[in-house]
This record gives C-alpha cells, structure tokens and sequence, in this order.
C-alpha cells in the first residue's frame, strides 16, 4: 500500500495526470481533523478514536494533533502503534477477551483501562493488572435497535451479569466503570438512550457507584445522500438522559467512534476494467479490496462517475449490477448501483465516505489489492 508524497487539489486532479490503473483513495486532512474538533466540542466527555477502523499512521497522527487524547486499542500491535504516534494519549484496551502475553504487554506500555464481559476474563485481570489507579469496564448488551448490523454479537454481558461483574471489579479494587457499544453506523440517536439507562440499573443492582460510562462507537458518517447523520442531537440525548438516569451519581462518559471520526476524509476510486454486454460493470476493486465491508453494512450511494480525464458524466442513471475484479462470484457490490447510464471502460468510480474498514480490511486476494493512498486538499470532485 503505497502513500503518496504530492498533496493534490482534489481526486480529478489526480485522476487526469496519473491516470490511475489500481485502487486509489484519497485522504482529506482537514475534513478529518475538522470531524475530530466536531467531536471533542461537542460530546459532554473524553473522545477517544477507535483504531480499528482505520490505523493508518496520517490518521493517527492528525487525530493526535486536533486534540484526540485518548485511542482504542484492541491489540498489541494497535497498542505500539499509538505509543509511536501519540506517546501521551491514553490508551483504553476495550477488547473484552486477551491472552496473557497481550495483557502483559498493555500492562508494559501502559494500559490502565480495559474492558471485561466475563468472569473468567476479569478473573485473569485482577490477576495480571496492578490495580492502582486502573479502571476496568465491564461491557453490557442489549437487543439491537437502530444499527447497520449486530456488534454485540460477540460481545456484552447480560444486565445481572454485568451487576455482579462491577461489584467484582469494585472488591478488588479498580475503578468501576461501564461500556457498552450500540451497534455501528447508528443513524437514530434514540440508540443510546435504553443502554444507558440500563446502565445506571445495572449500578444500581451492584450497589456501586459508576466512575466513568462509556457509550462506545456507533455514530454514523455520511453513506447515503438521503440520510444525513445529526451527530450533534446524539451529543445533546447522550448528555440529557445520563443526567436522568443517574442523577447525582452520573459518571463521567467516553465515547470511542471509529467511522465517526475517519469516515468522511476518504474517498475511494476504483476504475472501470470492462462493461460486460452493456449491463454489469466490473471494477478494479471490491469486496476482497477497500470495498469489503460494503456486504455487512450496506451500499454507499455518495457515488460519481468520471471520465479518464476526471470529467463528471452527468447523464440518466440506470441501475446496474457491479462486479469486483477477482474470479470469486462472492467479489459484487450489494444490491445494484445507480450509476450514469453512460459508464464506460476507463471511467472511474468517484465513492465518498470511505474512510471506515477500507484500508484495515483490503486484502491482496486473486494478486489485486495495490492500493495508494493520495492527500488531497479537498475531496470534491
């Protein structure tokens, strides 16, 4: 995956003097820091940057310097990655399950927040975690309403559990806290509202005083033109309704988006290889590629057509079926696209929002998967 050294005035630019045979997708560093400014003015609470979604270091890095201080880590690679970058940051290990040579290298860097939704998970930390001044938050679940797909699935302890887990954590003494994640790309903010009420029970069945509540990730980017994410009423709900269920008590809140912060600063190219028969159009990416998780979450449809010489079509459109460019029948877009009727061979897809899962999940399968990473001034076409 190569970085590009020149910083471009927009992907057309790029388009009509490199003429591009692979993948490209370009980075916005002001859209990403201005999401990170977003964030930190507007959530009542510490915002901290899932590095899952996207680990590029430029990400990291302009995170850092918006004034992103806190990052979650799933692994130990993530952990060093984030001590390189961001040597000060916090660093909140929120993967709920860990092998002992993983906790002891959080342990050796740093770590002082982790998160649990099983005994014999919190068994092991109390074990390996020096407990002084470490916090440990315990992962809560509830019936999904409202997200793309189901990201408890693996994760989250039913509310008793939970109870009897922070009463644990609280004996043994770490900080308490809690966390739950309500589902991704959470469109309605009304998402938030039953976790965290069930948030403030399960406190109160463990007769615990709660110091921090993290509402995890969730919050959306902008995929389809028709849906327009209203981050700030999620700010406003987030803030109201951990007034009302906690009270006096309330804890301090985390939130840890992902797509939130990175979703919108990138946008995708992917060239046109063939029409086949006027009817299914074949790409030089896809779901192998930085198109991956388009099968789990849905269709972006903030899609343009251009020409080889970066000029927009702006014809009819017409639905049509998209192929990636491997020999596996899985490698196709979701659903079909609409796309100008007249897309040709040597056109290229212009998809915006393409920040989330795109470069972490691109793979090179089939020997396609060279990708370059262009910085751009602006991402407009």
């Amino acid at each position: 995956m190569g970085l590009s050294k020149t910083i471009w005035s927009n992907p057309t630019e790029y388009i009509r003097t490199v003429k591009p045979e692979n993948p490209v997708i370009f980075f916005s560093p002001a859209v990403l820091q201005a999401a990170a400014r977003r964030f930190i003015d507007g959530f009542p609470g510490m915002v901290t940057y899932a590095v899952k979604t996207n680990p590029s270091e430029v990400v990291i890095e302009n995170l850092a310097a918006a004034g992103v201080r806190g990052f979650d880590v799933a692994s130990p690679n993530e952990m060093r990655l984030v001590r390189r970058l961001a040597p000060d940051a916090a660093m909140h290990y929120n993967n709920p399950v860990r092998s002992r040579a993983e906790i002891a290298v959080a342990v050796e860097l740093g770590v002082k927040s982790y998160s649990v939704d099983s005994a014999t998970e919190l068994e092991k930390l109390i074990e390996l975690v020096p407990a002084e001044n470490c916090e440990i938050s315990v992962r809560f679940k509830l019936p999904v309403a409202g997200a793309a797909y189901n990201f408890g699935a693996k994760f989250g302890a039913t509310v008793e559990l939970s109870a009897q887990l922070l009463k644990r954590v609280a004996e043994a003494g770490f900080i308490p806290s809690l966390t739950f994640h309500p589902g991704t790309q959470c469109t309605d903010p009304h998402a938030w509202e039953s976790y965290i009420r069930a948030g403030a029970e399960i406190a109160q069945l463990a007769g615990v005083t709660v110091a921090r509540l993290n509402v995890g990730g969730g919050f959306p980017n902008h995929r389809l033109q028709a849906v327009v994410p209203q981050i700030e009423d999620t700010f406003a709900l987030i803030d109201r309704v951990a007034t009302e269920a906690f009270g006096d008590q309330r804890p301090l809140l985390v939130c840890e988006p992902g797509r939130g912060l990175c979703g919108d600063a990138f946008t995708h190219i992917a060239k046109v290889k063939a029409v086949r028969d006027g009817q299914h159009v074949f790409l030089n990416d896809g779901v192998y590629g930085a198109l991956a998780e388009l099968p789990l979450v849905g269709i972006i449809d903030r899609i343009e057509v251009v020409d080889s010489e970066g000029r927009k079509r702006n014809g009819a459109l017409e639905s049509r079926i998209v192929f990636g460019p491997t020999c596996d029948s899985v490698d196709r877009i979701p659903g079909e696209l609409m796309l100008d009727e007249g897309v040709s061979e040597g056109d290229f897809l212009v998809i915006h929002g393409m920040g989330a899962y795109s470069i972490a999940t691109n793979t090179r399968f089939n020997g396609f998967g060279e990708l370059t990473i262009a910085t751009v001034l602006s991402l407009k076409v």
